[in-house]
């Protein structure tokens, strides 16, 4: 675990900032606290994620929605062919970035590192905390908790929305995969029995397409909460997934 570092903000904090007089000495009373939450692996996993998400996204959206049909002799063109190479090069990135994470954070990382893959729902402080940040975002409570990982609601969305979700996608789509390459190919040998378990492969499709919906609007939803919990907290998150740091701007204990 990083050791927190603290101290008053010093004038080269504050260069730039057009603050000076009474509004720039109450800044340079605050004392900032930061401690070393992500680390680089993690850091670079979600960077490549996040990459990987926006060409599948786009990719299975056309190939579940496909472009008109080109003019002139179907030996000219791979536009199909090229979307769904794009579709499966990104999703061997996110697959060996899952696994990757899930060896990080379970056998190296710090404790930060494995919040993504379980959610104490046994504990009576978690129900608490969950309470109070849905009340945060529905705006009838004014600010949220300090949390050095993450907060009670964004672990809740993570590992439905986005592990459990992105294992589902994983193992959906190399069962669909597994219809190209044929039973006694390594796909077939390993998933073979998805579709049969899902309903065939209509009901596969089907649920691997609502499964990227699911994914696409946890981002949206990411994006909004981490831009606004910059903004409006007193802890930092956009710039602590750049250099690892979470950035605490007062020393209130909660």
């Amino acid at each position: 675990m990083s050791t927190p570092q603290s101290g008053p903000l010093s004038d080269s904090d504050l260069k730039g900032t057009n603050l000076d007089g009474q509004a720039a000495q109450a800044l340079r009373a605050r004392r900032v606290t930061q401690i070393y939450v992500y680390e680089a692996p993690v850091r670079l996993w979600h960077w490549l994620t996040a990459a990987s998400i926006v060409v599948l996204a786009i990719t299975g959206y056309l190939i579940g929605s496909p472009p008109s049909t080109l003019s002139g002799e179907a030996s000219s063109h791979f536009q199909m062919g090229w979307i769904r190479a794009l579709h499966f090069m990104a999703a061997w990135i996110f697959t060996i970035g899952f696994a990757g994470r899930v060896i990080w954070g379970l056998f190296f990382g710090n404790a930060w590192s494995r919040e993504l893959f379980w959610v104490p729902f046994w504990k009576a402080e978690y129900w608490k905390d969950l309470l109070d940040e849905l009340l945060v975002y529905a705006f009838i409570r004014k600010e949220a908790k300090t949390t050095i990982g993450h907060n009670a609601l964004a672990r809740t969305a993570l590992f439905f929305c986005f592990t459990l979700t992105g294992l589902f996608m994983i193992v959906s789509g190399f069962a669909l995969y597994s219809d190209g390459t044929g039973i006694d190919s390594w796909e077939g040998r390993a998933f073979g029995w998805v579709m049969p378990w899902l309903g065939g492969n209509l009901s596969t499709h089907y649920l691997h397409h609502w499964g990227m919906w699911i994914i696409i609007l946890f981002v949206m939803i990411h994006i909004y909460t981490v831009t606004r919990e910059d903004i409006t907290s007193r802890q930092s998150l956009i710039s602590s997934m750049t250099n690892g740091y979470r950035i605490f701007r007062d020393d209130r204990p909660d």
